[in-house]
């Protein structure tokens, strides 16, 4: 099949988290598999390098609509990812000359519907300038939501994509893409379609346009598509979901284990396998030392999350206190809110050689927390998939989560499956059964160790391969194939 693959990021050239993880590596996978792939990617003047890069075609956006009278004129620019994939990059300064990808100071850019809108519509046209004629169109999230609109309506008498079907994968249902409708002025073909599938009150959801016109929808683990048909779950858009039931699903992503094996990390000093687990606390011991913990075989608890409300840290603050009284240390790597921010670093200053708080994303502490930590935090709120959760099953450090959608879906809980267990699952979202599932696992520790090895061993033997996934993806596809032109 020829596959083109919408993404607002991807990882290696341009990232801000686990979709542009996807972005990266299902591509490979599928370019591996014998299918023809390609990437299509904003090129922003952020990506090191850009102005380096070939420039394989031009075009131009040129409308008049109304009192609206457009001219963009655009690049298309060629990068190759892992030397197997093609990456084609929309050159736009208008739009993608910026300080980062989607907004500055936590806030996002005023135009952000009108950069993606662009987006979109230059995507699908230079699949048609350079002649690619893809069977599938792959969106990814709200930046993409409009391209199977796009290709519904403003294509569908053109020859050259009587053969293609569109796919949209949905990482994070908590993000739509609403603007006001003068964002996509500039679209006439679609521009004047007002509908509850469509809008949101008098605005455009992007995400809904994307949910509505492409023949496949899925996301990224079964257990968050099914909540998104819940009232409870599917973030206002539930009736949406419902609507397309027969037509979403959801496959787990795979894991990038070539960066996340503790095996063969090249970011540790000591590297281990399930067969030499012992030497996991060593690292632990490099760990302390570094952050000025006491060195010894006391329960590390680890954390590396974005601080928002969706990861649960609103569950474990209020009880962060009383959790640290115990013997145990505690080291969280993360930004996002300024007022969580700040929380953390009172609790920690509270804890000194209890708790350490860096307010960073440092990737080779993110590896070391991985491989030092015994257990590892991800009380979230909703998680689509997560990764994290996936990382620390194969460093034997044993995740802590809430029975969310992803998580869920990827962790055996101990304590209802004790042979089979390789983590700790809580439900209700409230911090007292936070703080309960966290002594257990405590208890567990202190009580058991060889109980506390098994379990490890139990986790680093599971895989989530992306090859097992690329092959729900191909089958994804042809459903979407089958399906008849609108």
């Amino acid at each position: 099949m020829k596959v083109l693959l919408l993404s607002s990021e991807v990882a290696d050239i341009v990232k801000s988290g686990g979709l542009a993880d996807v972005a990266k590596a299902l591509p490979l996978e599928l370019q591996a598999r014998g299918h023809d792939v390609k990437i299509v990617l904003p090129c922003y003047s952020i990506i090191k390098g850009w102005q380096d890069l070939p420039i394989i075609a031009e075009g131009v956006l040129n409308k008049s609509h109304s009192d609206v009278k457009l001219h963009i004129p655009y690049k298309v620019r060629k990068a190759i990812l892992n030397s197997k994939v093609e990456v084609l990059l929309i050159d736009c300064p208008q739009y993608f000359d910026r300080t980062s990808m989607y907004g500055d100071n936590n806030e996002a850019y005023g135009d952000n519907g009108y950069r993606y809108a662009f987006f979109s519509a230059a995507a699908i046209e230079t699949a048609k300038i350079i002649g690619f004629q893809f069977d599938i169109l792959h969106c990814n999230d709200w930046h993409t939501g409009l391209a199977p609109m796009l290709l519904r309506i403003k294509y569908a008498n053109d020859p050259f994509f009587e053969k293609s079907r569109s796919v949209i994968t949905i990482h994070n249902g908590a993000f739509q893409g609403v603007f006001d409708r003068s964002q996509i002025s500039y679209l006439p073909e679609i521009s004047g379609i007002y509908n509850d599938k469509v809008s949101q009150g008098s605005f455009i959801n992007f995400l809904k346009c994307g949910v509505f016109y492409a023949d496949k929808i899925n996301t990224v683990s079964p257990g968050y598509a099914k909540e998104l048909t819940s009232y409870i779950g599917g973030h206002g858009m539930t009736q949406n979901f419902i609507d397309r039931q027969m037509d979403l699903s959801g496959i787990i992503n795979g894991c990038d284990y070539s960066d996340w094996d503790p095996a063969t990390d090249q970011l540790l000093r000591i590297r281990y396998d399930v067969n030499t687990l012992d030497q996991k606390i060593l690292g632990k011991y490099l760990l302390q030392r570094k952050l000025g913990f006491e060195m010894g075989d006391t329960p590390m608890y680890g954390m590396v999350a974005r601080l928002t409300d969706q990861k649960g840290i609103g569950l474990l603050i209020p009880i962060l206190d009383r959790f640290l009284q115990h013997k145990v240390q505690v080291v969280i790597e993360g930004t996002g809110d300024p007022a969580l921010q700040k929380q953390m670093e009172e609790i920690a200053n509270r804890h000194p050689g209890k708790m350490v708080f860096k307010s960073v994303y440092d990737n080779m502490l993110a590896h070391q927390i991985e491989a030092a930590a015994d257990f590892f935090l991800m009380p979230s709120i909703f998680e689509p998939c997560g990764l994290n959760q996936i990382y620390s099953l194969a460093y034997g450090t044993l995740p802590i989560v809430r029975a969310v959608g992803g998580l869920q879906d990827t962790v055996v809980d101990y304590d209802t499956d004790r042979e089979n267990g390789t983590g700790f699952i809580f439900k209700d979202p409230n911090s007292e059964e936070l703080l309960s599932c966290l002594r257990r696992t405590l208890i567990l520790y202190l009580e058991n160790n060889a109980e506390m090895k098994r379990i490890k061993q139990n986790a680093m033997k599971v895989r989530f391969n992306w090859s097992d996934s690329c092959v729900q993806y191909e089958a994804l596809y042809k459903s979407a194939l089958q399906k008849p032109k609108w």
